[in-house]
Formats: structure tokens, C-alpha cells, sequence
């Protein structure tokens, strides 16, 4: 018994390990104006919670779908089944739980707490994937955090600018977005073969796309923080 908790917490260490200096690089990023530390570890936990509800919505999806074979079924799969429930559930606690928070209060914080969640989601995905094969879990976790960092992150700009008022109805257009890229990662694994080594390109692409969606999010932000508070009523004369 001892042995074996022994080796579930070395597999969990090694799933959360890059997860670590991903978090890291993105409070770097976020120091000029940064978000409460426990806010941030407390969106992280949402994403350990977010995996429960994805799992067994994806179990139910493919439980009611046909069962397509080839490339057809591949893309089922990987944007349907994972991307879209995956995706879907973020997004359902991103709004559910950080945005009407008073520290959600500028563009960028929409990348940051989407990241911190996504980073939370896919550590304990992994564990729970390849907790007895630290060989494949360490592959998973150089792989697919970055992964659920940069389509969830994807996703968190648009939402950061939602709440700022510059784009209404923003969240369709950064769950579109994270779907795209979540699912094109996940039909390349399940293609198999040559195109699965195309998604380390694909992931050093989403990082930069992602690192320049944080800089125009901070443009905004430095934009509206410069803004001249606009003159408020004269004060009425009450003496007497």
C-alpha cells in the first residue's frame, strides 16, 4: 500500500511539474498589474474540478453517437468529443465562477485565469490517463498542458475583452477558437503516424499566437487605465 501511493504521488509530481513554470512565465507576464496569487491557485482548483464534469459528459457523447470509423471518426473525436466538452466545461466555469469577480477587471486577466484553470484541468487529466506509465505521463505533460494552456488561453482573450465591453458576445468567438486548436491537436494524435509529429509545430505556433493575443490584451488594458476619468456633476452648495 505504501509503495503504491508512493508511486501515485511521483505520477502526480511528474503531471504537474510543467504546469509549474508555465504558471510562472504567465504571472512574469502579468507583473505590471498582477492578480491576487490565491485567486490564481483557487482557479487552478477549478480546473482540477472541471475534469469531472468533462468526463462524464464525454462518456455520455460517445455513448450517444454513432460509431464512425477512419478519418471521419478521428475528427468526431477529437473536436466533438474532446475539444467541444473539454472546452465547453472551461468556459462553464470561467463565467461561472471568475467573471463576475471584482479582480477580473482587465483584458489580460481573461488569458490569466483561463490558463491558471487549464493548467488545473490538464494536470489531473494526465494523472488519471497515464498515472501507471510515467514514460507516456511525461510525454503528456510536456504535450498536452501546453496544449490546454494555449486553447483555453485562446479562449480567455476573447473573454477578457467581453468583459471589458470591446468585443459583446466574445466567449462564442474564444470557444470557437480553443476548439479549433484543441481539436486539430487531437486529430493529429489520433491520425497516428508522420502527421502526429506535426503537433510540436502546432504548439509552438498557439504559444506565440497566444503570447501576442496577452500583448494586445495589455495594449487594451494600458489604453483604458491611461483614459481620463471623465468629469463627474458639479457638487451642490448645501450650506445654509
Amino acid at each position: 500500500m505504501i509503495q503504491l501511493l508512493g508511486g501515485l504521488g511521483a505520477s502526480l509530481v511528474l503531471a504537474a511539474l510543467p504546469a509549474l513554470p508555465l504558471l510562472a512565465l504567465l504571472l512574469r507576464l502579468d507583473r505590471a498589474r498582477p492578480e491576487p496569487l490565491g485567486l490564481v491557485g483557487r482557479t487552478a482548483l477549478y480546473g482540477f474540478v472541471a475534469v469531472a464534469p468533462a468526463f462524464v459528459a464525454e462518456l455520455v457523447l460517445q455513448g450517444l453517437l454513432p460509431a464512425f470509423g477512419g478519418p471521419l471518426g478521428a475528427l468526431v473525436t477529437a473536436f466533438v468529443v474532446a475539444a467541444l466538452v473539454e472546452e465547453g466545461v472551461k468556459l462553464a466555469f470561467l463565467r461561472r465562477y471568475l467573471w463576475k469577480r471584482p479582480e477580473f477587471d482587465e483584458a489580460a486577466d481573461g488569458i490569466v485565469y483561463a490558463v491558471s484553470l487549464s493548467l488545473g484541468f490538464a494536470v489531473v487529466e494526465n494523472f488519471l490517463y497515464t498515472w501507471n506509465e510515467p514514460g507516456l505521463l511525461v510525454l503528456r505533460s510536456l504535450t498536452a498542458v501546453p496544449l490546454h494552456a494555449i486553447a483555453t488561453g485562446l479562449m480567455g482573450y476573447w473573454l477578457g475583452l467581453e468583459k471589458m465591453g470591446r468585443n459583446p458576445g466574445g466567449w462564442r468567438r474564444g470557444l470557437l477558437a480553443a476548439v479549433a486548436f484543441h481539436g486539430f491537436y487531437d486529430f493529429l494524435l489520433l491520425e497516428g503516424g508522420p502527421p502526429a509529429f506535426l503537433i510540436f509545430p502546432l504548439l509552438v505556433a498557439g504559444a506565440l499566437v497566444l503570447r501576442s493575443r496577452f500583448a494586445a490584451a495589455k495594449a487594451v488594458d494600458d489604453t483604458l487605465a491611461a483614459r481620463p476619468l471623465m468629469p463627474g456633476p458639479e457638487p451642490r452648495n448645501t450650506d445654509i
